[in-house]
């Protein structure tokens, strides 16, 4: 065993685990204020929840091949390995390790992931979602649409001499780059945002303006925790302390920093003012976009790409009211359309695959068939999931609990009490 990817991993995975108190930060700041409480409760929930399905089958699911011996379903798309339920299998390899590192290490790993990408998707429903259709949600979700599509992206299996000889359709059959996560998370989240948007509808009063962040230090604390935790989500998807993992790492650096500066000029041209929201939502889409990318892109490419995304989602954003979709916080401007600019800059710029930088147009066709079939595939499940729960125990509260703020209607607390109870 290597002692030091072994802590490199197991650091990695408590950075990305820290992303979804960040999200809750984030997301909590840009609500109203009578709306906080139940804004980060969907993080936290969604935190507790994945984290137990998956140690109880989502490993199992998203880490199932036909090779060995115990899979149930259709090799590469999807299937469970009924040895790894409650992780008995990692768990009672634990000591025997044949690799680099303990497989329970990168399942710990692995579960991070999970919880964030189904904690992304509540920005959308700010305002106006109950918390226990909100977990409903996020357990079917995660089953029918995480779990494979995470298995599509992330799975592999390796041969005696260590060479990927398998693996999940996406990455291994249609051989699309995704380092990190820009379909498996970003567009996955991002397509589920956008079918929950569309089955709730729109928040009382919804127009241009209407609802104002209240509390923007809250946003900038989020965004500076998620960009802290997103060097383990980037670099520790390398698997391994070395060259690739620091290329992950100062471009996690790059592409963010670039995207604050995108985003605040559209900003200043649209608007006449630059705002400290506009700087936090700039540097999370830069990480957005970068995450598939990350290990691909020389530093150079990475902050054009930043560039681009900070300008295209802060233009995306305002979507929305064209369109007349009620996306609360931005989770299709940034994330949607931020993993599908990450996604497809590859088969442009990708290092050695690139069309711009010496190869074919051959890329940048995988990187697309990736791309779209995750949004379709989220979209369709997700619509169905969110309509199926609105029509029976419904999934948004009444307007009156709505305009009154559902802190106290759901949760029965408050965000900020200004008066000394008695």
């Amino acid at each position: 065993m290597d002692q030091g990817n072994t802590a490199f991993l197991l650091i990695a995975s408590a950075l990305v685990l820290l992303m979804t108190p960040g999200l809750a930060f984030f997301y909590g700041g840009l609500v109203k204020a009578k709306s906080v409480i139940s804004m980060m409760m969907m993080s936290f929930g969604a935190l507790g929840l994945i984290g137990v399905l998956w140690v109880l089958y989502g490993y199992a699911i998203a880490f199932s091949n036909e090779g060995v011996g115990n899979f149930v379903g259709i090799d590469g798309i999807i299937g469970i390995d009924t040895a790894e339920l409650g992780l008995a299998g990692v768990y009672s390899e634990a000591m025997d390790v044949q690799g680099d590192f303990p497989l329970i290490a990168f399942a710990a790993f692995q579960a991070t992931f999970a919880i964030i990408t189904v904690a992304l998707i509540s920005g959308a429903i700010a305002d106006r979602a109950k918390f226990g259709s909100w977990m409903v949600f996020a357990g079917i979700w995660a089953t029918v649409v995480y779990f494979p599509v995470a298995s599509w992206v992330f799975n592999f299996t390796l041969g005696d001499d260590g060479a990927v000889v398998d693996g999940g359709w996406i990455a291994y059959t249609v051989g699309a780059i995704d380092f990190a996560g820009g379909t498996a998370v970003h567009i996955n989240a991002g397509a589920a945002a956008l079918a929950l948007a569309l089955v709730l509808g729109k928040r009382v009063g919804f127009a241009k303006g209407a609802h104002v962040p209240h509390n923007p230090p809250f946003v900038l604390l989020g965004a500076g925790l998620l960009w802290f935790g997103w060097f383990g989500f980037n670099a520790g998807s390398e698997l391994a302390a070395d060259g690739v993992a620091a290329i992950a790492f100062l471009n996690t650096i790059a592409a963010p920093a670039a995207a604050i500066l995108g985003w605040l000029v559209v900003e200043r041209i649209k608007d006449g003012k630059p705002t400290s929201v506009g700087a936090a939502s700039g540097a999370v889409a830069g990480l957005v976009a970068i995450t598939p990318a990350c290990a691909s892109l020389t530093p150079g490419w990475a902050i054009l790409l930043g560039i681009i995304a900070g300008v295209v989602c802060a233009l995306a954003i305002d979507l929305k009211f064209k369109l007349g979709f009620d996306d609360s916080l931005d989770v299709v401007g940034i994330h949607l359309v931020g993993g599908l600019i990450g996604t497809l800059y590859i088969g442009f710029f990708g290092t050695g695959v690139g069309l711009f930088v010496g190869a074919d147009a051959s890329q940048l066709g995988r990187q697309a068939i990736a791309a779209f079939a995750v949004m379709l595939y989220s979209f369709v499940l997700s619509y169905a999931i969110g309509w199926i729960i609105q029509k029976t125990m419904g999934f948004r509260v009444n307007n009156e609990d709505e305009i009154a703020g559902i802190d106290t209607v759901v949760h029965g607390e408050e965000g900020y009490v200004l008066t000394p109870s008695r």
